[in-house]
């Protein structure tokens, strides 16, 4: 009988889980211990740029979580669930409603003045629409409307046996207040896991997004500071790249392997981030297994064909939503030393000067980094300066500058 073809185990896309998941310990053992408290008093923060593995950890907590008799329902933020505060209302509910599904109400619901039910709850499953009925029959504001809920939710879980409830939202850098509209959705969400959490009821919060996130909860409340443990994840260890390129292929039934010196290529073409490793492993795994197919044996590669492959998949969509002017500043950052770090404004225009004929006036580059932010090219931190939301953003550019 003829053997299945080892299949290529690397996976570069986006949310796809690693077949080793290398240089991640630490975050894991911090995340156990928020699990072994009984008051919480720390949510967690768990952010970087893209392609730094936010959402494969994230996926990797959840077992961690239900294994410790925590009940763990999560999704990702849209920029339509975070709008209005009716639609993160919507949202909370959606998401406890998975949780409580199966479960049978034993007595009445009880809430504040004035929360008359008209329909009978004893006996029903908590489903989706009991708990909207519950949140549209109380009187006060959407927080009140939620607290009361989540306090409800509790009440049932609790008669299961579990520690806590935890609510893990991905991409949560779209959450925002919309002050011009008079709508506050984060800052309702960040009110209600306060009141809740100082009433003794275990809701743990974890939000996943990219640097923008945390300062954002900081201005929408100031109380984040201290509500918040904040884990930022960044490029792998040399070790760890080096485990994470190695430990899918230790395998008897893998017919290749890579040598040491392509291992260190590939870990300096990645700087160790781990969406790059994965990328150029399964592009070289592919082409090795192809030349060995036609006869080869000791098969080669164009690093050159893989980067560029690199920058069509990963980097030229964004590359396309700056304008030619955006461009030279881009570019002018891009040759900064420490392009790959922070930079800041009256850095860009000092550089800006040395490149071009028409460089950049320090109100100008201001303009055109809020652009940029938008588009998602870069971001601002809480030190005033400046950094590429986008990891290697600033070797691509530079490829781009020799191709031309």
């Amino acid at each position: 009988m003829a053997t299945e073809p080892f299949q290529n185990p690397y996976k570069p896309g986006a949310g796809h889980a690693p077949p080793y998941l290398a240089g991640r310990e630490h975050e894991t053992n911090e995340f156990r211990k928020l699990l072994l408290q009984t008051l919480i008093l720390e949510n967690l923060v768990l952010t970087g740029l893209r392609g730094v593995g936010k959402t494969v950890l994230l996926d990797t907590f959840k077992p961690i979580a239900i294994k410790d008799i925590w009940r763990w329902t999560s999704t990702d933020l849209s920029e339509s669930a975070t709008i209005s505060e009716e639609s993160i209302a919507t949202r909370l509910i959606t998401d406890l409603a998975v949780l409580t599904s199966g479960i049978v109400i034993s007595k009445t619901a009880t809430g504040g003045i004035g929360f008359t039910p008209t329909i009978k709850l004893v006996n029903q499953t908590s489903s989706y629409n009991v708990l909207r009925y519950l949140y549209e029959n109380t009187p006060g504001l959407v927080s009140d409307k939620l607290k009361f809920v989540l306090e409800f939710v509790w009440q049932l879980l609790k008669s299961e046996g579990c520690k806590g409830i935890i609510l893990a939202y991905d991409e949560a850098q779209n959450l925002s207040d919309q002050a011009a509209k008079d709508q506050y959705p984060l800052s309702i969400l960040l009110d209600v896991f306060q009141s809740i959490q100082k009433k003794g009821i275990p809701f743990m919060l974890i939000l996943t997004g990219l640097p923008t996130l945390f300062p954002k909860l900081v201005e929408a409340r100031t109380f984040s500071e201290r509500m918040f443990h904040v884990l930022t994840l960044s490029k792998l260890s040399r070790e760890a790249s080096h485990e994470a390129i190695l430990k899918p292929i230790q395998d008897s039934k893998c017919p290749i392997t890579f040598n040491e010196p392509t291992v260190v290529e590939i870990i300096n073409l990645s700087n160790g981030y781990p969406y790059f490793i994965q990328f150029i492993c399964r592009e070289l795994f592919d082409v090795f297994i192809q030349k060995m197919a036609a006869g080869e044996t000791k098969p080669t590669a164009s690093w050159i064909d893989i980067l560029r492959k690199l920058d069509g998949d990963f980097f030229a969509g964004r590359w396309s939503r700056a304008t030619d002017r955006q461009r030279e500043l881009l570019k002018a950052i891009s040759s900064l030393p420490n392009c790959d770090e922070e930079f800041t404004v009256q850095e860009i225009v000092d550089q800006s000067k040395k490149l071009s004929t028409k460089s950049f006036s320090s109100s100008h580059v201001n303009q055109m980094l809020s652009k940029l932010a938008e588009a998602g090219l870069v971001y601002k931190n809480r030190f005033g300066k400046y950094s590429f939301a986008v990891p290697l953003l600033g070797e691509f550019i530079k490829r781009q500058q020799e191709e031309q």
